[in-house]
């Protein structure tokens, strides 16, 4: 169900699980936390956000980013489920994405729930909990989604695709101007960008590679840029380097626009 963010954190232990980029493995485990707590106090003012605006990117830029790609990628499989149910074929591979976008929802949730709930919880009371109660219903809406889907009913189907399409929307505009708002305003910066690692956490370390394949295209050229520029920020460059072929593959032709705004990955 529904959430999220992607601070990443690393170790060079090669005992320690993950996916191979160069000599280093993406890790993200709360024990290098503070790697990249460091990182981002070291690096990020030597990393602007454009040569025009120098605004630099936030650790919760990235929950925006994520935000936004979940929007567009329901908008898209609610729009299949609708044409499906008018009789339009061909439309299976589209609206078969929610089966992804529900693992990524609840990996988000997850996190949310672990890190960010409990943040917020120390500087506004009460505040979380309907939103961990939303997490729940979007848990039953994406279930029935499933079983609409299992059971080939396209009308169903259209009608549980159009009620997920819109708690999601709902809860993620809710949680953007109110828990985000609320994170930015009274949490201390070193505790979101240790909210957004434990998050990252929540991800299977060797579904990074398809998370960015099916994140990146979703997302428009500043989400793009915010998400590449915290990246770069908080990981070594080797694995960066790694990271920064995932992303040209996913996005194509647009990385002249991602260098053109970011020079620095040309």
């Amino acid at each position: 169900m529904a959430g999220g963010g992607w601070g990443m954190r690393y170790s060079l232990q090669e005992s320690v699980s993950g996916y191979h980029l160069g000599e280093y493995r993406v890790k993200f485990d709360q024990g290098v936390i503070h790697v990249l707590d460091r990182a981002l106090k070291v690096n990020r003012k030597r990393i602007p956000f454009s040569e025009e605006k120098q605004i630099m990117a936030e650790p919760l830029d990235a929950v925006t980013a994520i935000h936004n790609a979940f929007r567009r990628d329901m908008e898209m499989i609610d729009a299949a489920a609708l044409d499906s149910a008018r009789g339009q074929s061909g439309l299976e591979a589209t609206l078969d994405r929610y089966r992804f976008l529900d693992e990524i929802l609840v990996w988000h949730a997850q996190g949310e729930e672990l890190a960010i709930f409990p943040a917020l919880e120390r500087v506004a009371p009460l505040v979380a909990y309907p939103y961990e109660r939303d997490h729940r219903g979007l848990d039953a809406a994406f279930d029935a989604l499933n079983d609409a889907v299992s059971a080939q009913d396209a009308l169903q189907t259209a009608r549980a695709s159009a009620a997920s399409k819109f708690h999601l929307n709902m809860h993620l505009d809710k949680e953007d101007a109110h828990v985000y708002r609320l994170m930015r305003e009274r949490v201390p910066t070193p505790d979101l960008v240790k909210a957004v690692g434990v998050m990252a956490s929540t991800v299977p370390q060797d579904r990074f590679p398809e998370v960015v394949a099916w994140m990146f295209p979703l997302l428009g050229h500043d989400d793009r840029e915010n998400m590449t520029r915290i990246w770069q920020m908080v990981m070594p460059a080797p694995v960066f380097e790694g990271v920064k072929q995932l992303i040209h593959k996913a996005i194509g032709d647009d990385w002249k626009e991602l260098t053109r705004r970011i020079p620095t990955l040309a």
